[in-house]
């Protein structure tokens, strides 16, 4: 056992995380939430430019951009492009209903992710007595600073995978979503429309949001080769 830490945390935490699925599903006053941070780096390409100063606006380029992608028309992408810096995308992801809570910021530190417990505080209604966050190791998630907000806010409590195990993490899927959705074309005149693009996905999304098949078969599964490979 001593050989395989990891794979002995992997799967404590997935039958804690399991555990608190079913609370949250049988409505115990509990919730569940995968949360997770994704840095989108805006692009600028040349041909964008070129194409306003030929006189057509940013928001009408981007748009033709990503409907000739549905329909068919080839991008153009050149090597030639200008980082435009990154924003920042906090997300919450509610294993029970699938909804998506998030904000964006152009900074990754505590005080921005504090920022966004605080959202999740008051969004999350006052009957789920237990939030239970789901995320990663980033030295953001256990800072001194969040440490002191957690003391006093008993309802969260975090629980955080190991190294290579962000596969628990649900959110990780939705980013994914996102990215193919609304990020296969990262070329933005500015932040401010990278985040009102994010936002509106996030919006779009919670008007038919639904949860992951995280089956109980699925994870059943993945512990039963845990305890052969720890018993070998």
């Amino acid at each position: 056992v001593a050989a395989f830490p990891a794979l002995v945390a992997g799967a404590e935490t997935l039958g804690s995380v399991l555990d608190h699925r079913d609370a949250a599903l049988r409505g115990d006053g509990v919730d569940l939430f995968h949360v997770g941070h994704l840095a989108v780096q805006r692009h600028r390409h040349d041909h964008a430019e070129a194409a306003v100063r030929r006189g057509r606006d940013e928001e009408t380029y981007e748009r033709d951009a990503v409907e000739g992608v549905f329909r068919g028309v080839p991008v153009r992408v050149e090597h030639e492009y200008e980082r435009k810096g990154a924003l920042n995308l906090f997300a919450a992801f509610d294993t029970r209903s699938g909804r998506v809570y998030a904000r964006t910021a152009d900074r990754k530190r505590q005080v921005e992710f504090i920022a966004f417990l605080e959202q999740l505080d008051r969004e999350v209604p006052a009957d789920k007595t237990t939030i239970h966050v789901v995320l990663d190791n980033l030295r953001m998630h256990k800072g001194r600073q969040v440490q002191a907000w957690l003391a006093q806010h008993p309802r969260f409590v975090f629980h955080h995978p190991p190294v290579h195990c962000s596969w628990m993490n649900q959110v990780e899927q939705w980013f994914s979503i996102l990215q193919r959705k609304r990020l296969s074309i990262a070329d933005f005149p500015d932040k401010a429309m990278l985040a009102e693009r994010l936002m509106e996905f996030v919006s779009q999304w919670n008007e038919r949001a639904h949860p992951f098949n995280w089956s109980t078969k699925s994870a059943a599964k993945v512990m039963a080769k845990c305890q052969l490979a720890l018993a070998a």
